[in-house]
């Protein structure tokens, strides 16, 4: 069956907890745009609606194939994981009025949504991962996969062209050290350091929920603000004074206690527990690779600058996802990487149907 050019075109979207992301990409596999908005899921099913509506009206065309993977299924808005799986996916169909949607059912490929049944929910359920993984098999022989989002780091080893994967579900994974539980926006800062090193003393960080990671990074200059598209821990600004009065509570202090130049120490001190953890996660996940002089780390995700500090830390060859295209996307500011599961899910849907001749 041959179809027309603009049904050709395919959508990636990636349904997660806070936020939605989307890559467009035409017959060719040319990345026409990626987009994010932000999705507050937990506080209701509208919120996807909204951020689904918002994509849509930013496609320079409506005729596409909608293919969808998730992680959003985990959010307390829903009773069990089978019962968000079942939800995202009806609501899904209901907004994007597509008579076929794909959704990505991770070692199943992709089936779709008129199909699905209880039977597909575990393989549905939180494998956004695996598209990643597998779109860099496809490109690398060897190497480690290192997606730091704003919530989470995921650690994906690639062996032999293929993925040499230890975990399946995120119970699995958080055992195996594939899934830490990090990032660097929502991360909240009390989950990253009990205590720290602080104007000459080690000093205990309060268990409050007063600031997050996203406060750390931008007192570092290292926060894209375009990707933190998230509340603040008080509801107030998004600037760096307000982000070291948010951390100053953490230990205690007003702002006005020390200097703009001390809090930024402290905001250092903070990403270096971070940037540890991950790191350790990284060197557990290379101890399986078969030949260590082929050891390469790939960066994808928001957070992608600490896996390049961490190669470099490693003496292993760094390279960005976006190196694994050979186009960059074309409509906004966001790149590939930070869409990484959306973007390979879509790549994977053009591939399965050009080899089943329908592209």
């Amino acid at each position: 069956m041959q179809v027309n050019d603009s049904a050709r075109k395919m959508i990636g979207w990636d349904i997660g907890g806070a936020h939605l992301k989307a890559a467009l990409l035409n017959a060719k596999g040319d990345i026409c745009a990626v987009y994010q908005e932000p999705c507050s899921l937990w506080q209701g099913l509208d919120k996807l609606e909204n951020a689904l509506a918002n994509v849509l009206e930013k496609l320079p065309s409506k005729q596409v194939q909608h293919v969808i993977t998730m992680s959003g299924e985990l959010v307390d808005l829903f009773s069990d994981r089978a019962q968000g799986v079942t939800e995202i996916i009806a609501v899904s169909q209901r907004v994007l009025a597509q008579q076929t949607i794909l959704v990505y059912a991770g070692r199943l490929g992709m089936i779709p949504a008129s199909e699905i049944t209880s039977e597909y929910i575990d393989d549905i359920a939180s494998a956004n991962w695996l598209a990643s993984t597998i779109y860099a098999a496809q490109k690398l022989e060897q190497g480690l996969l290192v997606d730091v989002g704003s919530t989470t780091t995921d650690l994906l080893l690639l062996q032999n062209n293929q993925p040499d994967i230890l975990g399946y579900t995120d119970f699995q994974r958080l055992g195996s050290g594939e899934l830490v539980y990090t990032g660097i926006i929502r991360t909240a800062v009390m989950a990253v350091a009990q205590s720290v090193q602080f104007s000459a003393i080690q000093v205990g960080v309060m268990s409050e929920y007063f600031a997050t990671m996203a406060d750390v990074y931008r007192l570092t200059h290292e926060l894209n603000e375009q990707h933190d598209q998230c509340d603040t821990a008080d509801g107030h600004a998004k600037t760096e004074p307000a982000s070291a009065r948010r951390l100053a509570r953490m230990i205690g202090c007003d702002v006005a206690d020390y200097s703009s130049e001390q809090w930024r120490q402290l905001a250092y001190a903070v990403r270096e527990q971070q940037l540890c953890r991950i790191q350790a996660a990284c060197e557990r996940q290379l101890m399986r690779v078969h030949d260590s002089k082929k050891n390469l780390i790939i960066g994808a995700g928001v957070g992608r600058f600490l896996i390049k500090d961490i190669a470099s830390r490693l003496g292993i060859e760094y390279r960005d996802f976006d190196t694994l295209f050979n186009t960059a996307a074309q409509e906004n500011e966001m790149h590939i990487a930070d869409c990484a599961p959306a973007v390979a899910v879509a790549y994977l849907a053009i591939d399965g149907a050009c080899k089943s001749n329908i592209c």
